[in-house]
């Protein structure tokens, strides 16, 4: 293979995970088109209040809002799903029709606290109640804080790719082994970051299968957790990166 070709191939799978990361990163800042497409993590709680009912009897009043503009953690009322990104959740009443929280450097994963802090006193109690504090979805402290490391790890990593695309333009063996440096920390750290993001969306989707109970008989809690785009675009950059090193690698060696 032509160095040139071998190079150009590196070159464009590092820009591919570089490409990749950044619509990672862009997801849930905002509720348009392509943002609120791409999440790391949802949680469905729509069929919440009918669990709820089923286990107080009584009916269930307040505990949703149809108004997509009320405010978050705000006890406005709960919204249909939630869907969490890496600087910002949003919340919507429907497919399209939602609002989004204030953007964070390492927004944390605490799907407890969102929404909880939507619903009113009364309800907050309730959900205590149903959901154990055993189960990791109320863990906040633990989802937290390891959301926030695989932020570091996927910022770095896409950074590193970067770095690996640009330094790989020169045609210079000495260039291209920074290049093979710079894919091979990437493809490390965004490991690192899809690897906790998987395991804590994971732990977290235990719930899906907690029940709450009236009488003799049980139902689904109606709280799903499931994954979001966001992860398996951070997968196939993780892949499109480790990929490249070979290319890079063979162009360090044999480039004339």
């Amino acid at each position: 293979m032509r160095g040139e070709i071998c190079v150009g191939f590196g070159s464009l799978l590092s820009f591919v995970a570089v490409l990749l990361m950044i619509f990672v990163h862009v997801g849930q800042i905002n509720t348009s088109n392509v943002p609120r497409s791409i999440y790391m993590a949802q949680v469905n709680v729509s069929a919440y209040g009918d669990a709820i009912h089923f286990a107080i009897i009584d009916p269930v009043f307040g505990l949703y809002t149809n108004n997509a503009s009320a405010p978050l953690h705000d006890g406005a009322g709960l919204r249909q799903t939630y869907k969490f990104g890496i600087y910002s959740h949003c919340a919507y009443v429907n497919s399209t029709a939602g609002r989004c929280g204030n953007e964070t450097i390492g927004e944390q994963f605490k799907p407890y606290d969102a929404i909880t802090t939507d619903m009113s006193g009364n309800w907050t109690i309730f959900s205590q109640s149903f959901i154990p504090d055993s189960a990791t979805f109320r863990n906040s402290n633990f989802l937290g804080h390891n959301s926030k490391a695989a932020y570091w790890m996927l910022l770095l990593g896409m950074l590193c790719g970067a770095a690996a695309f640009i330094t790989g333009i020169a045609k210079h063996n000495m260039t291209f082994l920074v290049s093979t440096l710079f894919a091979i920390a990437g493809s490390l750290l965004l490991l690192i970051g899809a690897s906790i993001w998987t395991v804590i969306i994971q732990r977290s989707a235990a719930i899906n299968n907690l029940l709450v109970s009236s009488g003799n008989q049980s139902t689904p809690l109606g709280i799903i957790v499931s994954v979001g785009p966001g992860l398996f675009l951070t997968w196939a950059a993780f892949a499109c990166l480790v990929v490249s090193v070979v290319p890079y690698m063979i162009s360090c060696c044999t480039y004339r």
